[in-house]
């Protein structure tokens, strides 16, 4: 079945170093060939691509990008940059390549600025921000105008993972823990929890919020995060209760996370128009991944749904 995938990464040179610094503790050679995977939009991605069955990939900057440099008007420069390089690709293969704006978060008048042009001009279909910028997260009121403007456009937003601003302790001398094997799994799925707690989908309920790796195990805590909070005195004013917003402004992807149990637990909990499929290349396998969708044990429409459906829908791509 062909698919669209959302989670697959490229680099820009001027990045490359934002990228090498936070990179797991992986082999140099590891290392070095990925950077040379993400640098490539011809064969070798292509090739991949097809061994998934995937003919249409939303391309994005692998983190933290622009959002790693301390100085806001360079982290502009940057951002645009990447969103002229990724765009002459598309223009190159439109019928392979789609993009994520790539933004400035630390000035906000500039990443709505580059987000519009990205999406009004250069045809994006959304934007990826890589987690925190600096240790503010995305419910500070100062992004209010950003969320505004992310309404308006109705483009999604992908909320891609990061490293935690301040390592928390229970990580301490547990190295194996740190980035994709857990600590980049709650940090996602916190910064998320922020947007609801504060009351973002409140002010902007029609937002389109993509996490990748099903959702980062949130889809199993529906229940208990209405459970929980209902306790809580004195806690912020929502209108509805917790979950409601996790079913209607939050999308998941099977980026890094093929197996047929979390799968079928974010259809059930989310519904068969919540899930998309994303490969997270090239971290990931791209055969396995392909391979794990088309064997799941799913219903065709479903399957349908999750392999392209979804994201045509979504992000109004025309394919």
């Amino acid at each position: 079945m062909k698919k669209i995938a959302l989670e697959e990464h490229f680099i820009t040179p001027a990045l490359e170093p934002y990228m090498r610094a936070v990179m797991p503790n992986l082999p140099s050679e590891r290392a070095d060939h990925l950077s040379q995977l993400m640098l490539d939009f011809g064969e070798r991605r292509l090739a991949a691509m097809d061994s998934a069955g995937v003919d249409i990939a939303v391309l994005s900057i692998s983190g933290p990008g622009a959002q790693g440099e301390p100085d806001a008007a360079m982290a502009v420069k940057l951002a645009r940059d990447a969103n002229d390089r990724l765009a002459a690709e598309v223009a190159k293969r439109p019928t392979r390549y789609r993009g994520f704006a790539h933004l400035p978060m630390q000035d906000v008048p500039a990443a709505i600025a580059e987000l519009e042009r990205c999406v009004s001009e250069l045809g994006f279909v959304g934007s990826m921000v890589n987690g925190h910028t600096h240790g503010v997260y995305l419910d500070h009121p100062k992004y209010d105008p950003f969320w505004e403007r992310m309404q308006a456009l109705d483009v999604p937003l992908y909320l891609h993972p990061a490293d935690s601003f301040v390592l928390p302790y229970v990580l301490e001398g547990a190295p194996e823990l740190l980035k994709p094997t857990w600590e980049w799994n709650f940090e996602t799925s916190s910064h998320f929890l922020r947007l609801v707690f504060s009351g973002v989908f409140d002010r902007f309920p029609r937002l389109k919020i993509i996490l990748g790796h099903m959702g980062e195990t949130m889809p199993y805590h529906l229940w208990r995060f209405d459970s929980r909070t209902a306790l809580i005195v004195g806690k912020r004013p929502l209108k509805e209760a917790p979950s409601f917003y996790l079913k209607r402004n939050m999308f998941v992807t099977t980026s890094g996370q093929f197996d047929n149990v979390p799968l079928i637990a974010a259809l059930s909990a989310l519904g068969a128009d919540k899930v998309l499929f994303s490969v997270d290349y090239p971290y990931e396998d791209s055969v396995v991944a392909g391979r794990f969708l088309d064997a799941a044990p799913l219903d065709e429409e479903t399957r349908g749904k999750v392999a392209r459906g979804n994201a045509i829908s979504v992000m109004n791509i025309k394919a």
